[in-house]
């Protein structure tokens, strides 16, 4: 899902700024949409935006950053993007904005639904259409076609999703409908009608709108849907038996489904070539195009309800030509689809029932066969591995027991040494500042003046907490010092009794310790937004840090605070 209104609208020259501390919001917003191929670039961007926001706690600005953290991962990391979108909307949240935290629920609901999570998914376009009728009514519509798209594409709820398409049908109407900004979302819409119509077997609502949408995508110039409604109405004359008309449509429409690498149309495409050969008896081509919808299957792992009626038509071509090896292959991935989609669908009440042939049969009962032969030797191998596992969960019970006195003990001490620096005076601390001076002066190897001016500098970049800064290193500070990286270095090995790093997270951690303790609404976070609010780029690096300062989790910390109270 693209969200054409993040996009740049000034695309900056191929010289980058280095340093990106001293570019504005919508300079490193410019500069990372103009990197979408170089991820270093991005995430680097993504990290100055997040720091500069935290530095002036502007939560519009932290949400944003957030989002561009989520887009990178949007492909890659599904868990880790909607815990970035998690972010977002918990940083726009009642702030008004035109698109935030809508856009952040809609995306969401994107990811979910890659996991057949529909029943959360609806429940996060639901939010996003709440929020939007109040903030950007253009952009509820666009909500609103989403959820008509889950319904029909995902759910097959044709009827659901025609009322929803229509209800934005008549919004774009009152519009400019070849403003640019419109023009392809109306576009869309139409194709949803079409497409709803095609599943309802309503042919002649399906051929008016498809021919409405070709119009219409013909006089704004937009190519890749004008092939997408010539797709649609030759699968459209397939579904009514013109299976010659019907090719020809497709057969204009696949290469520009393949030019513009609309994956899932080229599967369409293919699917309804083989159902069309097989109309005209041509098995042989229909077999080789629904081998070709199972080949994008094995790439995408992406396949819906409307087109693993291809499987069936293999397993019995393959038999027919007495070919087992195919035969076998294509009834276990048949098996493995429909298996998932039962799965998946059935919190929705939305089961694929499908009738199997004997091939399934034989190879369920083969499989019985097998298994009942195993029962035997499970059996007394169960009675053994019982035993062993009785013996390891009394071991495991007593080291859980060790580890939590131990766990409770730590908890204790941080407790208590919170409170006692607390309790410190500052007289106390210049004493042992000094102290620390006279006995390491001599074996820095650097001027006494000029370690007294970086100390009193670490000093002043703690009171200001530079450390929640994301993106700080030993260079940068360096550079704020106005000396170089050995000497903060060699100061911070010799004066603080640690490397840069340790030094950085372990001021951090001390900070989060104390905030943890003073404000509750922190304990409610979840730890990647503690995480990032601490100036940790991760849950995973936070937890890690936590843990070597500490010796107990920041998940641990917080349930015991909680219990504390």
């Amino acid at each position: 899902m693209v969200l054409l209104f993040l996009l740049p609208i000034i695309v900056l020259g191929q010289t980058q700024k280095k340093d990106y501390t001293k570019l504005s919001y919508d300079e490193l917003h410019q500069l990372y949409f103009a990197n979408e191929k170089d991820k270093k670039v991005q995430k680097e961007c993504a990290q100055a935006y997040l720091a500069k926001a935290n530095r002036e706690n502007i939560s519009i600005q932290k949400a944003k950053a957030n989002y561009q953290f989520a887009l990178l991962y949007y492909k890659t990391d599904t868990n880790k993007a909607i815990m970035y979108l998690d972010s977002v909307i918990k940083y726009s949240q009642n702030t008004g904005h035109k698109f935030f935290p809508a856009a952040a629920y809609c995306e969401k609901a994107d990811l979910l639904k890659k996991q057949f999570k529909f029943k959360e998914a609806l429940i996060n376009y639901n939010l996003a259409e709440k929020i939007a009728r109040k903030t950007n009514i253009d952009y509820y519509y666009i909500v609103r076609e989403y959820i008509g798209t889950t319904k029909s594409e995902d759910l097959g709820d044709f009827n659901e999703a025609l009322d929803i398409y229509k209800e934005c049908y008549r919004y774009y109407k009152s519009k400019d409908l070849r403003n640019p900004k419109l023009s392809r979302d109306y576009q869309s819409v139409i194709f949803g009608l079409a497409d709803c119509y095609k599943s309802l077997k309503n042919r002649d609502s399906t051929t008016f709108y498809n021919k409405l949408g070709f119009r219409e995508s013909q006089i704004t110039k937009n190519e890749e849907y004008q092939f997408l409604f010539v797709l649609n109405e030759g699968a459209n004359q397939i579904e009514g038996k013109n299976y010659k008309v019907g090719l020809d449509s497709i057969n204009k429409a696949l290469p520009k489904m393949i030019e513009y690498n609309n994956v899932g149309n080229v599967l369409a495409a293919y699917f309804f070539l083989g159902k069309a050969f097989d109309g005209l008896g041509k098995k042989e081509i229909a077999a080789k195009n629904f081998i070709k919808v199972d080949s994008i299957y094995k790439v995408t792992k992406e396949i819906t309800t409307e087109f693993i009626d291809g499987y069936p038509y293999l397993i019995t071509y393959y038999k027919n030509l007495g070919d087992k090896e195919n035969q076998l292959k294509y009834i276990t991935t048949y098996m493995t689809i429909d298996s998932t989609l039962q799965k998946n669908y059935r919190e929705l009440n939305k089961l694929v029932h499908k009738e199997y042939d004997t091939p399934r049969l034989i190879s369920d009962k083969e499989k019985l066969i097998a298994s009942l032969n195993n029962d035997k030797i499970v059996t007394y191998w169960g009675l053994g591995v019982l035993f062993l596992i009785t013996i390891g969960a009394g071991s495991f019970g007593m080291y859980q027991y060790q580890l939590k006195k131990k766990y409770r003990s730590r908890f204790e001490k941080i407790i208590n040494d919170t409170a006692e620096k607390e309790g410190t005076g500052v007289e106390e601390n210049k004493e042992k500042k000094t102290q620390i001076a006279t006995t390491k002066i001599e074996a820095i190897g650097i001027a006494e003046e000029l370690v007294n001016q970086i100390i009193e500098k670490l000093d002043d970049f703690e009171e200001r907490k530079g450390y929640l800064e994301s993106n700080i290193t030993v260079q940068m500070l360096s550079t704020i010092f106005e000396t170089n990286t050995k000497y903060v270095s060699k100061i911070v090995n010799v004066y603080k009794g640690k490397t840069f790093t340790q030094y950085i997270n372990d001021l951090r951690v001390e900070y989060a310790v104390v905030q943890l303790q003073e404000n509750k609404m922190f304990r409610k976070y979840t730890i990647q937004a503690l995480a990032l609010e601490f100036g940790f780029n991760n849950a995973e690096s936070f937890s890690t840090a936590f843990y070597k300062k500490t010796g107990i989790k920041p998940a641990y910390f917080i349930k015991e605070l909680g219990a504390e109270i």
